[in-house]
């Protein structure tokens, strides 16, 4: 990759592209016996994407171990995972011997415990758009168009509901982004926010949506 902007974070190519992490064994492992984090992770899973991003901005050292949510009926049913997140879903973080699922939940932790580089905005307001559309994203186009939601829309439908969703959510997340981005989606350093939006925009990008080149 080239040298990135001044300000900005470059990123590990694993973790910008989502490339498979290795399966490992036994999910009870603990980061004491390690003397790492532990992500628990998918490299399908767009909200695993997001927190990988955010452990290679701090530079947080860890180690990942996939649950194939394909896999064997989904890994994430299993009995072990289902100990650690009985929410069955990825991504789950154990580090500072505690447990924690939902990637917002985990990217907040990592952001009041190992505040540099910043992933929120010193300046309130600016803070509160970088929660809000996140919000967006997370909560108006992710998992309305996520695997276990299109398994109930049905085969022959999926494809339609999920370029209708994707398509409803990049169109309203587009109209915001005209007041608020610079060089990235909000002002000009690379945020929580644009977290939330690289996974989303390799979900299905918008053909006009310029807010990845801080990435």
């Amino acid at each position: 990759m080239g040298s990135a902007p001044s300000g900005f974070f470059p990123l590990p190519r694993s973790s910008v592209r989502g490339d498979i992490p290795r399966e490992v064994s036994g999910h009870h492992r603990t980061m004491t016996e390690s003397g790492k984090p532990i992500l628990y992770s998918y490299f399908r899973s767009s909200c695993s994407w997001r927190v990988r991003i955010a452990l290679a901005l701090k530079g947080i050292d860890h180690e990942m171990v996939t649950i194939n949510l394909i896999k064997d009926g989904g890994q994430q049913f299993s009995k072990e995972f289902q100990a650690l997140n009985p929410m069955k879903q990825v991504p789950v973080l154990k580090i500072d011997g505690i447990t924690i699922g939902q990637s917002l939940a985990i990217i907040e932790y990592l952001e009041e415990t190992r505040p540099t580089p910043r992933l929120l905005p010193q300046d309130p307001k600016k803070r509160a758009s970088v929660r809000m559309i996140s919000d967006l994203i997370a909560s108006g186009i992710q998992p309305l168009q996520n695997l276990s939601i299109l398994e109930q829309v049905g085969q022959e439908k999926q494809l339609t509901w999920a370029q209708n969703v994707i398509t409803s959510g990049f169109t309203a997340l587009e109209q915001i982004l005209q007041s608020t981005a610079g060089r990235c989606c909000v002002g000009d350093e690379a945020k929580a926010l644009d977290l939330w939006l690289v996974p989303a925009f390799a979900s299905g990008p918008h053909p006009r949506c310029p807010w990845l080149i801080c990435v």
